[in-house]
């Protein structure tokens, strides 16, 4: 017995021994597998690859005034290829990715046939839910190695509400025009990237990575209120194309901040499908375009006269039919004998006569320094691309005749942001504001600073002076004494200036019988709170600035009286004779 137990104890201990051999073995190649031998891990990878993928940016939010988006990024995908894995199928492939997403069908099979790569680009910012459906009818259709990423794509929500100034995208990502383009620094924000180690054909969970976030792009705050932007756009549309014109601006100002409430193009173009519109239809005509004022310039002709003591709103002025001026007869838009008119009445008649006689008062040097600190001949810098100076002839050019006729706009060059905040300069008092489009502070491309925080004011004439043209600028839609009645904003008292300009022609460099109308003004006269110029090229009707443009100014005026709630001052209008 005692030999039988001694046998049965060894074959015991012999056989714990065989199954501790074994757990030793099991266990030290467990031990490899999970933390002594990851290279085998590497090897793998080297023998796949490395991928390296771009962790896109967003693109910063374009607002208006009130948060409200005109241009933001929303999700899109990027459909990308692994050449492993579909340089079988690549002609087929590229044959469908071409015809389902627009791409170039021979750089597609070159990007599907790169076998030395994992990871290839087919179609960038596309609409997620269009990426998922090619994805997805790929794998469908037998096809791998397609998959996506997140890829943002840039959405202009509302359309054609302020396309002009906002721009527009390329199919690369890359800005093209407009504020994208100006702002590219400051919306763009940096691309991050992630590179990690791919084996047969899945990332490698304990594999090399790298990641560097995306930075993402600032946002930019519009001056613009995209509600009323809305309203501008469409009035100046009914406008222009109910004069069979051929294109028109208009502008609203916050007269005390210089802040551009809208600003309105037509023709204009929808953001979102821009290649649809003609090319001529897709800049900021307000800002790109110069023209002659015409008789709206008289304003400034009128502050700077009252500024330099050399009239009053009564001095007394005998008005000819025609005035003769170096060989050239001028005269006025309507027939008239020998009239006496006050320079109220020859501002509310519009008399380029009685204007150049008053102006005569003036020295050359005088009317062109005051025409320079009204902001003419220089941009105005407010942030877009394009912008134009106008042309102030050098004084030194002047003669008798260039002196006459810019005293009553012709002779010179503005484009329609220069010429209301020149305006706008009577309503605030006498200070000229810079004008703005970006609230706070933004850097352009070209590293000038702009924004509501850099807007500087000048004083251009006295307080009295501008009180007194505001007043003689009442007359203008006085029933009686002016020329636009329909530019009145029932129960409020309003200041305005009509304009109707031969215009050069680009062929003949001459005045080709076309014509510029127009119509600045703001309100309440002696209150004022907003200033608001309209301007219309080519009408194919017959008018002027008071008939065409004038109830324009008139339906912009009275919706924002009424959507800001300005009270009317409840003031009686001007006492103003026009005549003597």
């Amino acid at each position: 017995m005692s030999n039988a137990r001694a046998s049965a104890a060894l074959r015991l201990r012999v056989g714990f021994l065989v199954i501790a051999i074994v757990l030793s073995v099991l266990g030290a190649r467990l031990v490899q597998l999970q933390a002594i031998d990851p290279k085998s891990y590497a090897v793998m990878a080297a023998t796949e690859g490395t991928v390296t993928v771009t962790l896109p940016a967003s693109r910063g939010t374009i607002s208006d005034r009130n948060g409200l988006a005109l241009a933001h990024s929303v999700d899109g995908l990027m459909v990308v290829a692994d050449p492993t894995l579909t340089d079988e199928d690549a002609p087929e492939l590229a044959t469908f990715l071409s015809q389902r997403l627009d791409v170039d069908y021979f750089g597609t099979l070159q990007r599907l046939r790169r076998t030395d790569s994992r990871f290839q680009y087919i179609a960038r910012r596309v609409p997620a839910a269009i990426a998922r459906d090619v994805v997805a009818e790929a794998r469908e259709l037998g096809y791998a190695g397609l998959s996506t990423r997140d890829d943002p794509v840039r959405d202009y929500p509302t359309g054609d509400v302020a396309a002009n100034l906002l721009g527009f995208m390329g199919a690369d990502g890359d800005p093209l025009a407009g504020l994208e383009l100006t702002f590219d620094r400051t919306l763009s924000g940096t691309d991050g990237s992630a590179r990690y180690q791919v084996g047969f054909g899945n990332r490698i969970p304990l594999g090399e990575s790298t990641v560097v976030p995306a930075r993402h792009g600032d946002d930019l705050q519009l001056t613009i209120d995209g509600d009323l932007q809305w309203f501008v756009q469409r009035v100046l549309r009914s406008t222009v194309e109910g004069a069979r014109a051929e294109s028109g601006v208009a502008i609203v100002m916050d007269t005390r901040t210089g802040e551009i409430l809208a600003l309105a193009d037509h023709p204009t173009f929808d953001a979102r499908a821009p290649l649809e519109a003609p090319k001529a239809d897709l800049g900021s005509r307000a800002m790109q375009d110069v023209y002659e004022p015409g008789s709206v310039e008289k304003v400034l002709t009128m502050a700077a006269l009252l500024d330099a003591g050399k009239v009053t709103p009564q001095t007394q002025i005998e008005v000819p039919p025609n005035i003769r001026r170096s060989g050239r007869t001028i005269r006025d838009h309507w027939q008239h004998g020998d009239i006496r008119l006050t320079l109220a009445g020859v501002l509310s008649k519009s008399s380029n006569v009685g204007t150049i006689l008053a102006a005569s008062e003036l020295t050359r040097e005088e009317l062109h320094d005051y025409l320079v600190r009204f902001g003419l001949g220089a941009r105005t810098d407010v942030g877009v691309r394009g912008e134009t100076r106008g042309l102030l002839p050098d004084v030194a050019n002047w003669s008798q005749l260039s002196h006459d006729t810019i005293a009553f706009g012709q002779g010179l060059s503005v484009n329609a942001l220069q010429m209301i905040a020149a305006v706008n300069a009577v309503a605030n008092d006498g200070v000229r504001v810079d004008p703005s489009l970006v609230r706070g502070v933004a850097t352009t491309d070209t590293g000038t600073e702009v924004g509501t925080d850099t807007a500087t004011s000048t004083r251009v004439i006295s307080s009295q002076a501008a009180r007194d043209t505001a007043e003689m600028m009442e007359l203008v839609v006085d029933p009686e004494a002016g020329v636009a009645p329909r530019a009145q904003v029932p129960g409020y008292r309003v200041a305005g200036k009509t304009g109707t300009a031969q215009r050069v022609g680009a062929d003949c460099g001459c005045y080709d019988g076309t014509f510029t109308v127009s119509f600045a003004g703001f309100a309440p006269a002696d209150d004022p709170r907003f200033t608001v110029y309209v301007v219309v090229q080519n009408p194919g009707t017959r008018g002027g600035g008071g008939s065409i443009t004038g109830p324009a100014f008139a339906k912009i005026m009275g919706h924002l009286l009424h959507r800001y709630a300005v009270p009317p001052t409840g003031t009686p209008g001007t006492d103003l004779a026009h005549e003597w």
